[in-house]
Formats: structure tokens, sequence, C-alpha cells
């Protein structure tokens, strides 16, 4: 039976290390796989999946006003695919989840989506939030914070290497920009801000 999953984690956590792992796995058993990666992320090549590991795949983009379901329709029209996996889950809209669940539901396709579940201001993205709220299944990429913790939040780092606590929720970037910490060391590291400052 076809699910939809999130596999979400912080920056670094090997989440596009993962997905080409989980996707050579179909290939290597004869099996047609369906990558997308968001168009707003180029950093590893315009219409490319790629690790910090130094592996990569080649990969569709979607933007924000693509309608899913029509493309994921279109691809199966081509042949069979045996799962669709998508990089940065975090950049879909709210109205893409729910375009991937029906391509779950209505076209009996697995669709793993694979993103970071909160920003550098600890808030969940509009496609995560989606995703913890309609995904039939919730896998957790861990990585480690400094102090040995396991990371569950990210900073964005200035060109100094202080962390922001403003600023647009998206901003592409990778170790020059980002650091994943625990709680308290995030907490430490943007100052300890109560809820709703």
């Amino acid at each position: 039976m076809a699910k939809l999953y999130f596999n979400y984690s912080t920056m670094n956590a090997g989440k596009s290390t993962v997905l080409l792992q989980a996707a050579h796995n179909y290939q290597e058993r004869g099996m047609e796989t369906y990558l997308l990666t968001a168009k707003l992320d180029d950093r590893a090549g315009k219409g490319r999946i790629a690790s910090r590991i130094g592996i990569g795949k080649e990969a569709d983009m979607f933007a924000s006003d693509d309608d899913l379901f029509r493309l994921i329709e279109a691809r199966l029209r081509q042949g069979p695919v045996a799962c669709i996996f998508i990089d940065e889950a975090q950049f879909l809209t709210k109205q893409q989840v729910w375009q991937l669940a029906r391509a779950v539901d209505d076209l009996g396709v697995p669709v793993m989506t694979y993103g970071l579940r909160v920003d550098f201001r600890g808030e969940l993205f509009p496609g995560s939030a989606a995703l913890l709220a309609w995904a039939d299944e919730m896998r957790e990429v861990r990585t480690i914070c400094h102090c040995g913790k396991k990371a569950t939040m990210v900073v964005r780092r200035d060109a100094e290497g202080r962390a922001l606590s403003t600023g647009a929720q998206v901003q592409i970037g990778g170790n020059e920009t980002y650091l994943s910490l625990c709680r308290r060391h995030w907490r430490e590291a943007v100052g300890d801000r109560g809820e709703g400052e």
C-alpha cells in the first residue's frame, strides 16, 4: 500500500544521502524512481540532488506554483515508477503537500519526502507543517550537536559567525551559513527568547 513519508531533520544530518541511497536501492532491483528537488536550491547544480559526501543524481525540479499531482501523473504515463523521492521538502507549499497525498491515494505511488522540520528561528516551514499533519509515516534523520546531544535546531550565522534571530525564513546556504545544535545550545546562541518573542 502506497504511503506519504516525511523524513525530517536539521541541517547536515544526511537527508540527501539517505534519499540517494534509498533511490539507488530501488534502481539496483530494476525499479524506476522519480526524483524531484526544489528549484529554489541549486547549490548542487540545477536539477541535481547531491550529498556533502560526494554522491549525487539528476532530478526534475519543482517551483512553488507547480501542480505536483499533475507532474507525477504525467511521469507515470511514461512508464511505471516504484517510488517518488522529493528533496528539500520544506520548500513545498501546503497545497503541494496535499497534491502529494492525492498522488499517493489516487495514483497508488509511494512518495518519500526529505526536508528540514524547523527554520533558524525554531519555527516550522509551511511544507514541513503540512507534512507533519498529513504524512502517513514520519522518520527523524538524526545528527548531533557539538556537545553530543541530538541536534533539533539550527542557527543561521552572519559573516562573522554570530547567530541571527531575524530575517527571511528562506536563505539558501550550507555549512558556512547554518549550524545544527541541540535546543539548549540554540537558546544560548540566539539569546534565550521567550515564547512569542
